[in-house]
């Protein structure tokens, strides 16, 4: 069986970790937060969309000696995660997916669910089915986190300033903007161009539909499904299985 991975992560791959990493130093400290207690000895812990890996040893450090299951359809990006797994070796207690978060066969005990950056990649139904697959199979007071990104309606997003990274003496930099494509979808295009001072050496463009959903309704969505939830901490949205 072969499964297609998101081709749209093949041209920006080489700028994807660098840019993101500032953002798991602020998120990997509150996701950590939310998956302690949990226990290693329950079940499986799942990643979904774990894309090059910056929260899969967050979480990995957060439940020792849990088994973990990473989904990572793109081949690009999870080429990377296998390396940065491999570096660290966590021995058999990792298996990475070639596949998205709707291909994944679940385990039948799950202990936490972390899925950042990922939820928009689902259409509305492939999204409230995943969660129907993963509610019954959820040990009491198992977490699930998620978050959402912007927009939360399907409109028009002007250009994003520039994220950059400096390695060595070249600048690595992103920006994208999006149009709406329906009504509970956008597009966005994003370029990524990599400096050394003044002058561009290289230039690559990506498009990829997301489906927009608030932390609000992905909340009652969570809540609908069965699943005790708190506030939204602005994007992230946190359910817990009730306790027997």
């Amino acid at each position: 069986m072969t499964i297609a991975g998101y081709d749209e992560y093949s041209s920006p791959a080489e700028y994807l970790h660098l840019l993101s990493m500032a953002v798991w130093d602020d998120l990997g400290s509150t996701v950590a937060a939310h998956l302690a207690g949990v226990d290693p000895d329950s079940g499986t812990v799942l990643e979904l969309g774990a894309g090059t890996g910056l929260g899969t040893g967050i979480l990995l450090d957060a439940i020792p000696d849990a088994p973990v299951l990473v989904a990572e359809p793109s081949a690009h990006l999870r080429a990377v995660l296998l390396a940065r797994l491999a570096d660290r070796w966590y021995g058999d207690r990792v298996t990475v997916y070639p596949g998205g978060a709707s291909d994944l066969p679940l385990p039948d005990r799950i202990a936490a669910v972390v899925g950042m950056h990922m939820i928009g990649h689902l259409r509305p139904d492939e999204r409230r089915a995943l969660l129907a697959a993963l509610i019954p199979r959820l040990v009491p007071g198992a977490p699930v986190v998620l978050n959402v990104q912007p927009p939360d309606t399907a409109v028009e997003v002007p250009l994003t300033p520039p994220a950059s990274r400096r390695l060595g003496r070249l600048r690595y930099e992103g920006q994208g903007r999006a149009e709406p494509v329906g009504p509970e979808s956008v597009r966005w295009i994003m370029s990524y161009r990599t400096w050394d001072g003044d002058t561009v050496l290289a230039e690559v463009m990506a498009e990829y539909e997301w489906w927009v959903v608030s932390a609000a309704a992905l909340a009652a969505e969570l809540a609908a499904a069965g699943l005790e939830v708190a506030e939204p901490d602005g994007h992230l949205v946190v359910g817990r299985q009730p306790h027997a």
